[in-house]
């Protein structure tokens, strides 16, 4: 009986998890719906914006264009990676992690006198720069970082998109890249490693002479339109990981139900068994005692 009662705490244990797996997984493809409409919508305008920005560069010159200035010799960068502040959502972090860690090693590997410096938006890179004794950038906004993870707003990544922007500007970094989890799908992911600043040329017009005419004048393109481009690109990451993470939690935790009810049929099976086995034993001990009598 022992056995019987071992296993009945089982099945309530599972059933019990299976409920909250199922709840969350109901809960995730809610956040997903609102999540990945707002990053589908903003995506075609940010690439576009993003595309003309890189056009339009090719027709600067690098000494006016100050967010296209590279240095010779790259010493100072920034990385600024996107988590969630919660587990329970399979890969999703540790995918993060593991591309921080991969950009890291590379980047120590080709450039040994580089220093890295890493801005965390989420707990869970946060607590794994820790670990890895990895150099923290301090923020002097009064942007919650934990906060713009889980509810992304233009306003307050508009505030840290332009404290990055001035550090770069005024020379602290010579780089600075993004790493984010890329929303493709529900299933799907992408790890991606995303260059910031400086700006890059585009790849058609990197060949060939530019002449653009500038309307309303150059000044108003570099000081205006460039950084509100980039604070389109970091809250479009922002997005792109919010996504992401819902779509990774309700992955996971339809994966955790449908074990919990592979799980909950086997205990199921088991217990039925055992219980039979306990009854038929009970039986052969009542027929063994009615013999007995009988002989005596």
């Amino acid at each position: 009986m022992a056995n019987l009662k071992e296993v009945r705490i089982r099945i309530s244990s599972v059933n019990s998890t299976m409920q909250i797996t199922s709840a969350m997984k109901m809960v995730s493809a809610a956040k997903l719906k609102r999540a990945q409409d707002n990053v589908i919508q903003l995506r075609p305008y940010a690439n576009k914006l993003q595309a003309i920005i890189k056009n339009v560069s090719a027709g600067l010159d690098a000494s006016e264009n100050i967010y296209s200035k590279r240095k010779e010799h790259i010493k100072n960068i920034l990385v600024v990676a996107v988590s969630s502040n919660r587990g329970l959502a399979g890969a999703f972090n540790s995918n993060v992690n593991k591309k921080v860690n991969e950009y890291v090693s590379e980047l120590n590997q080709s450039n040994p006198n580089a220093n890295i410096t890493i801005l965390p938006i989420g707990k869970k890179v946060a607590e794994y720069a820790k670990k890895r004794k990895l150099n923290i950038y301090s923020s002097t906004s009064n942007v919650n970082l934990l906060e713009l993870s889980e509810k992304p707003k233009f306003d307050n990544a508009s505030i840290l998109s332009q404290e990055v922007i001035n550090a770069f500007v005024a020379g602290k970094f010579d780089q600075i890249v993004l790493i984010y989890n890329l929303f493709k799908n529900t299933a799907v992911q992408i790890p991606t490693v995303e260059d910031f600043l400086p700006l890059k040329k585009s790849e058609e017009h990197s060949k060939i002479s530019v002449d653009y005419i500038f309307e309303p004048n150059r000044e108003y393109i570099i000081q205006e339109l460039i950084p509100q481009t980039l604070k389109t690109q970091l809250f479009k990451v922002l997005l792109d990981s919010l996504a992401s993470e819902h779509g990774a939690r309700m992955t996971a935790m339809h994966k955790a139900t449908d074990n919990a009810k592979e799980l909950l049929r086997s205990l199921k099976i088991a217990y039925n068994k055992a219980r039979q086995a306990a009854i038929t034993t009970e039986i052969l001990e009542i027929v063994a005692g009615a013999e007995a009598l009988k002989g005596n």
